[in-house]
């Protein structure tokens, strides 16, 4: 009999090519129970996330339930989404092979959050890949959740490490910008935080050839992979002169199957929310002595800083495609 998951996952997420890439990679992996999707606005607006979750877990036999979640940030007005990145529906202008017929739960996400970590205390992990809307409602509507966590381990942020900035300023990467202040919230709220930002994102480069070894040894999902990456990875090639992509959301999910990839930095995080500065994040490490200010009495969070990418490209690859030699 197999061993039972190590971990069980609610996945805040914004499909999203990468955001794909990560659930599949969730769906897929034997450590993970995936307790359910929460969707929120981001990478398409939220009719368009929780159609694209609604069809992923109906296309590749995922079982978990949706809620659907924030169409807006907490205090501001929505950007544009990022069509030049994900294309117009969100998966690389691919569109769903057929319209999803399951419906989501009827809770509003921030509501299915609450009830599900209520129901197993202490043993869920919160992997949110998108704005961090969803989260920072649940945490004003019963903060108490803050203690029932197990972790939250996030894709966004840039912190500056080896000169690493942001992606959609100079300053702020794209999930921290789409909310700021709920990003700010969820930093500051007393449960272990993760960051998994560009600093080591922009490390893990997933090439054409990858891709292509996915098409081919993959399976169904491998091969949707492939088709839903030509839109992404032209953006890149053309934005970056990279062959191929980052891994940006399946770090956050390779982070929870093996933290041993990373290095991580500790000190309290706080996001910057207004100014030209907006949805900057920045972090005074456990091991720096300032002076008093707004600092002092936040919990210390983590931070990546260094990531072993070769063995997390493997960890990725290896859970889709069957490594064994096949008898001659």
């Amino acid at each position: 009999m197999p061993p039972a998951p190590a971990h069980k996952v609610i996945f805040d997420t914004d499909p999203g090519v990468d955001d794909a890439m990560a659930l599949l990679f969730l769906h897929r992996h034997p450590a993970i129970e995936l307790l359910g999707i929460t969707t929120v606005h981001g990478n398409a607006d939220i009719d368009t996330t929780t159609r694209n979750a609604r069809y992923l877990a109906e296309r590749f036999a995922i079982e978990a339930p949706i809620a659907r979640g924030a169409r807006e940030p907490l205090a501001m007005a929505k950007s544009p989404p990022p069509a030049m990145v994900h294309g117009d529906d969100g998966l690389g202008n691919v569109g769903p092979s057929f319209a999803p017929s399951r419906e989501p739960d009827p809770r509003p996400a921030y509501r299915w959050i609450i009830d599900t970590v209520r129901a197993h205390p202490g043993e869920v992990t919160l992997v949110a890949v998108g704005p961090l809307t969803n989260l920072a409602l649940a945490l004003k509507e019963d903060p108490a959740i803050a203690e029932l966590v197990k972790a939250v381990v996030i894709m966004g942020g840039a912190f500056g490490v080896d000169g690493q900035g942001g992606n959609v300023t100079p300053a702020a990467e794209a999930n921290i910008h789409g909310d700021p202040l709920a990003a700010d919230l969820v930093f500051t709220a007393p449960w272990p935080v993760t960051a998994v930002g560009l600093d080591v994102t922009h490390k893990v480069l997933m090439s054409n050839a990858d891709f292509a070894r996915l098409r081919e040894r993959g399976g169904e999902a491998g091969a949707f992979m492939w088709q839903i990456s030509r839109h992404y990875v032209d953006f890149y090639s053309a934005r970056e002169a990279i062959d191929g992509c980052y891994v940006h959301d399946s770090s956050a999910v390779a982070y929870v199957i093996d933290p041993s990839l990373f290095e991580v930095r500790h000190g309290p995080v706080r996001a910057v929310t207004t100014g030209i500065a907006m949805g900057q994040t920045l972090q005074r490490p456990d091991d720096r002595d300032f002076p008093p200010g707004d600092w002092d009495g936040l919990p210390s969070q983590g931070v990546c800083v260094t990531v072993d990418a070769e063995r997390l490209l493997t960890l990725f690859m290896e859970t889709f495609i069957d490594t064994e030699e096949t008898p001659s």
